[in-house]
């Protein structure tokens, strides 16, 4: 039951013109970055994500209709991207049943080797 997301990391405006409704500076540049999250854990990966829309005709322009010029541009903009350090981090419950099987594995090996005694 794992969920994934992109959250923005930036967010750029380009000069260059649209390729459906030929708009000067209406094409926005959107990097993001995947998050899962699952009952257990919270993690960030290296995946990103990259996307050109045009606010002016409200349309997505997928990478087969990029010019020259805007390829130029969202590489240099790629170029220029700090994505966040991939991270896990454990959610509260993860760390009770960490702590319970830990407790447990040392009461067995306690009443394995005679230490206690019921």
């Amino acid at each position: 039951m794992s969920s994934s997301r992109f959250f923005t990391l930036k967010e750029a405006r380009l000069s260059n013109n649209c390729p459906e409704c030929y708009s000067n500076d209406s094409l926005e540049l959107t990097f993001k970055q995947n998050l899962t999250e699952s009952k257990f854990h919270k993690a960030i990966t290296n995946e990103t994500a990259c996307e050109l829309r045009c606010l002016n005709c409200e349309v997505q322009i997928f990478p087969i209709m990029w010019t020259d010029d805007i390829d130029r541009v969202v590489d240099y903009h790629k170029r220029g991207l700090k994505t966040k350090p991939k991270s896990t981090k454990l959610k509260p419950i993860t760390w009770g049943i960490l702590v319970f099987v830990i407790v447990v594995l040392i009461a067995t090996i306690l009443f394995a080797t005679g230490i206690i005694s019921i």
